[in-house]
């Protein structure tokens, strides 16, 4: 199922939706006492067998009525209750704030559905996708996942969090000789990409110079070896695609650009399985997201995308308009980017643009 497209749905049988909204609202409050109960005594099998019955009863519901979101949500907790019901996992504190936490937010977007209101301040997507890993996470990890999935949903992690989550050092924590390793492989990937076409030739290294500088402008609240890392390897993942499609001069199809939408989410999967780096993997899965939602690959607004992702977005496209221009000379097709880049007020951060426009002041000044 596309998590990003149930945020965009239409409800066709509004009947079916109240229809779906009342059985919610009957099963709710009974998951919430079970989980009480099974909070005093967790290793309670037929509490355990209840919930199960109760989300796969939400699952039925919302299937027969038609609610995409519905299903998607209580799937993932009904396979993580036939793990605990098999004894394949632990009920626990975390556990029970996930479901809680479903439950409240699948309440809201019901709400939200009914009164037709956009559904994208719950943060459904960070929801599915960490329900989804939570289901098929191994045992160890469970409060690990569910510490993560509270934090990227509401912004805050539960209490008891640091005695639960393992070190995952940064990348200065690491040592710099481990940086320095890391980034020369980062680079070396690059410039393989460079390789591709004549026109990339030093692409990496003003691409990474003008990042640097905005954030310095702006007072370096991003790290510096976490953005360079995302530098370098936010466009790895088009080596993926075939050269017909990324170097395609003609229009783009809709398999095209299927395709190209797919590139930040590999090139930053390299990056979440390297020690130290989660960060940069995270700015290069967002460089195509916009402010308004118009981006891609998960349509996220505002605060939802990293500070050194926008940063990205804007140098990227900065580079890519003035290589399209560059037949024009030096002069004019840098001219012509920073007026396309200020003309574009939908597609950057409007708090990044004024430390960019003082790097390329002095840029042209200079």
């Amino acid at each position: 199922m596309d998590s990003t497209a149930l945020l965009q749905s239409r409800i066709a049988d509004r009947e079916s939706l109240q229809e779906f909204i009342d059985d919610l609202t009957d099963q709710v409050p009974n998951i919430e006492r079970d989980i009480a109960r099974l909070r005093a005594t967790p290793g309670d099998m037929a509490l355990i067998a209840n919930l199960f019955r109760a989300l796969h009863n939400v699952k039925g519901n919302a299937a027969i009525c038609k609610v995409d979101l519905g299903v998607a949500i209580a799937h993932p907790i009904e396979t993580l209750l036939a793990r605990l019901r098999a004894g394949e996992a632990d009920f626990s504190e975390l556990l029970a704030e996930v479901i809680l936490l479903a439950m409240d937010r699948l309440e809201l977007a019901m709400e939200a559905l009914s009164g037709k209101r956009p559904l994208e301040q719950l943060k459904l997507l960070e929801l599915i996708g960490g329900l989804e890993k939570l289901a098929g996470a191994e045992k160890e990890s469970l409060d690990e996942g569910a510490v993560l999935l509270i934090e990227a949903v509401t912004g805050f992690r539960p209490a008891g969090a640091a005695r639960i989550l393992r070190p995952h050092p940064s990348a200065i924590a690491r040592g710099p000789e481990n940086v320095a390793a890391d980034l020369r492989f980062f680079r070396s990937l690059a410039l393989q990409f460079e390789a591709r076409s004549p026109l990339f030739k030093g692409r990496s290294k003003r691409l990474l110079q003008l990042a640097q500088d905005t954030n310095r402008a702006a007072g370096k609240p991003v790290d510096a070896a976490q953005l360079e890392a995302s530098i370098y390897l936010h466009d790895v993942g088009m080596m993926f695609l075939p050269e017909s499609v990324w170097l395609k001069v003609e229009k783009l199809t809709d398999e095209d650009r299927r395709l190209l939408h797919n590139h930040p989410t590999q090139a930053a999967g390299l990056l979440e399985r390297m020690e130290g780096w989660r960060e940069a993997a995270r700015m290069v899965a967002q460089h195509h997201e916009m402010p308004d939602g118009g981006g891609y690959p998960q349509q996220l607004r505002g605060e939802a995308i990293c500070a050194g992702a926008k940063i990205l977005a804007i140098v990227d496209a900065f580079e890519a308009v003035t290589l399209k221009h560059s037949h024009r000379g030096q002069s004019r097709s840098l001219l012509r980017a920073i007026a396309e880049v200020n003309a574009c007020d939908n597609q950057f951060a409007p708090e990044w643009i004024t430390p960019f426009n003082a790097v390329i002041r002095r840029m042209v000044e200079g």
